[in-house]
């Protein structure tokens, strides 16, 4: 650990390249490790390229990879020459691609060679470099590549620009849940002050093992999981694909990591697909007295399946349900909670593992403040608004929405709905935009009922919306436990199961079971749905119609749905 001074990436490559020589600190499966004292001259060339490719102070230049540790030296490279970082996310379509490119006036692209065919459509007019191995692969006509050998003259001979905190670090390209993509302008100081202040919620060190499975493209992980493991000097290892269970789960094996981010969804699901129905198959969890032991005996086993040696599990991005938190907590899983925006980036609030609630997040990060503004008449819910150094500069050419998200007293409006309790604990409720006034004048939260629904055994996600006639769901759902509850033997088995196989695609056939039985024993389920549901919500937020909603919702990096797409948020 180390102190900050100028709070610049370029000052934390300098003294995490110094202070931890030697150690492994980026690790890509199946090859050596880049070690810290390789960071320093991998970064350099990387800024030598950049001033050979015509790059100067303040140029954009744009990465396009999955995560990987040639993404984080780009990255940290670009700083070092003085250039404005570009992450884009590989979620995005081509057409976003380009228009990111062409809004941020990147000439120069770092693309992975998976994510080539994606960018053609931007090749027109600009470099593209190779991840892999940084070299240039494409560039305008009659324009000529540095080879090799002037490279490493270039770096040997480059003399480095002063970088400022106050200088723009990056121009981040938020896909979020409510429309077009924005670039929020975060400044060098905003990222490294971020990243600092995590030290004061959770201590990280050398002896740390990270498996990093989010997009670094997402500020979540380039700050948490990137540049604070880089100021304390762990490794942070990453998988050869994307991180689904036949990559994760060897690598959680082999790994044994002690540190990990991840989003909501991940948990929730383990939780309500594998570790509730085994506590649910076993007799004596229906008596009280044995849930505590049989939750202490299924918390070791989900320990033991991140590898056993699991001390912080970072989670952020989107709300974590109530009752998959409240387990956590039951067994004492190593739940660090963060909330926070790209605009903040990205964390504002926080807590570690012994600090982990079930109501709250946790109080304003180090140096920085939260407010609750304009509270509800007869509530203390109110818009989250922020200060500090985390805050961004603003939103890339459009000073019209930059002004409207700060107040006239500097306070950024979050959009977000949340309380602060006497600790400053802040608790998140929901976004201001969603939030749904009932007929009596009540304020509704569609995540509330959401996270209720989503409880169900049946239901693998679903999103509310209000109208004129009340509340709706759309709700997906599982298939396995759908088919599990039809064949125990209630009326319109058969044909439930051919209407719920037809809704998800299968191609099963089950003889002798008419259509319009189906669509009866589906619609049953829907029904049972909602009044399960409804009996745990308060009268006034209580859901008037379930719909099947047939395919998977589409989601933001960090799993949150883009209600913007559905019925009621936007859409049709």
């Amino acid at each position: 650990m180390y102190e900050l001074e100028r709070f610049t990436i370029p000052e934390i490559v300098e003294k995490s390249s110094s202070l931890y020589a030697g150690l492994p600190a980026l690790v890509a499966a199946g090859r050596p490790p880049i070690s810290y004292d390789s960071i320093g001259p991998m970064t350099r060339r990387v800024a030598a390229l950049l001033g050979l490719l015509g790059a100067v102070p303040g140029h954009r230049v744009a990465i396009l990879a999955e995560s990987r540790p040639e993404w984080g030296i780009a990255y940290l490279g670009i700083s070092r020459a003085g250039c404005v970082a570009v992450p884009i996310l590989t979620d995005f379509t081509s057409e976003q691609i380009v228009a990111i490119l062409d809004h941020s006036e990147s000439r120069i692209l770092f693309v992975s060679r998976r994510q080539l065919a994606k960018a053609e459509r931007a090749a027109e007019g600009r470099i593209f470099v190779a991840l892999e191995d940084f070299r240039p692969i494409s560039a305008p006509p009659r324009y000529r590549l540095p080879d090799p050998d002037a490279l490493e003259a270039a770096a040997a001979g480059l003399v480095l620009p002063e970088v400022a905190s106050e200088d723009l670090a990056a121009i981040v390209y938020t896909s979020g849940t409510t429309g077009s993509p924005k670039g929020v302008m975060l400044s060098q100081r905003n990222v490294v002050h971020d990243a600092w202040s995590i030290r004061f919620i959770m201590l990280i060190g050398p002896e740390d093992r990270l498996l990093s499975i989010l997009p670094m493209a997402h500020t979540y992980e380039l700050s948490v999981g990137f540049l604070y493991p880089i100021m304390q000097g762990a490794s942070i290892h990453y998988l050869d694909r994307p991180p689904s269970s036949s990559a994760l789960m060897p690598a959680l094996k082999a790994l044994r990591p002690t540190t990990m981010l991840t989003v909501p969804l991940i948990i929730e699901k383990a939780y309500r697909s594998s570790v509730k129905p085994a506590l649910e198959r076993i007799p004596l969890y229906s008596w009280r007295a044995f849930r505590p032991l049989l939750e202490r005996l299924a918390g070791a086993r989900l320990k033991r399946s991140f590898g056993g040696r699991l001390r912080i599990f970072g989670i952020g991005g989107a709300p974590l349900a109530e009752d998959v938190a409240a387990f956590l907590r039951r067994i004492r899983f190593p739940c660090a909670m963060g909330y926070g925006l790209t605009e903040t980036s990205p964390l504002a609030a926080g807590s570690g593992p012994d600090a982990f609630r079930v109501d709250s997040i946790g109080p304003a990060i180090h140096g920085s403040e939260i407010r609750i503004a304009d509270p509800r008449p007869g509530t203390d819910e109110g818009e989250i608004q922020i200060r500090g150094p985390n805050v961004m500069a603003g939103y890339y050419k459009d000073p019209e929405r930059t002004a409207e998200s700060f107040t006239e007293d500097g306070w950024f409006r979050s959009g977000d709905l949340g309380t602060l309790d006497a600790k400053g604990r802040v608790a998140v409720r929901g976004r201001l935009k969603t939030m749904i006034l009932g007929s009596s004048g009540e304020n509704i939260y569609p995540e509330e009922v959401e996270a209720v629904l989503n409880s169900s055994p049946f239901v693998q996600e679903s999103l509310v919306y209000g109208g004129d006639s009340g509340l709706t769901a759309l709700v997906q759902l599982k298939p396995e436990p759908v088919a599990d509850f039809l064949k125990s033997g209630i009326e319109g088995a058969e044909a439930a199961i051919l209407s719920f196989a037809k809704a998800m695609g299968s191609v099963a056939h089950h003889a002798g079971a008419s259509l319009e039985d189906a669509e009866k024993s589906l619609a049953g389920l829907l029904e049972r749905i909602k009044r399960e549901t409804n009996t745990r919500l308060s009268a006034f937020s209580r859901i008037s119609t379930v719909r099947l909603q047939l395919e998977p919702f589409e989601k933001t990096p960090t799993q949150k749905i883009k209600r913007f797409l559905y019925p009621g948020e936007g859409g049709e």
